[in-house]
């Protein structure tokens, strides 16, 4: 198992530990994983890359949850 792989097990296991309601903040963390991965010329995991959409849009209705109507 390589760093990037055990550094990508560790992020995924915080992240399914984290509440629904902030597990979006680990998107950043997640993006940077993914483009240091590309960056290496590493295949990026399925997994990650779903896991990065996902995350994506939690962060983005998170950002309307309190927006008045």
């Amino acid at each position: 198992m390589t760093k990037s792989n055990s550094e990508f097990d560790r992020l995924e296991r915080q992240i399914a530990q984290a509440g629904s309601e902030t597990r979006f903040r680990y998107e950043p963390q997640l993006r940077r994983l993914i483009a240091r991965l590309s960056a290496e010329g590493k295949a990026v995991p399925e997994a990650a890359k779903s896991l990065h959409e996902a995350l994506l849009c939690e962060a983005i209705e998170a950002q309307f949850d309190n927006m008045p109507v």
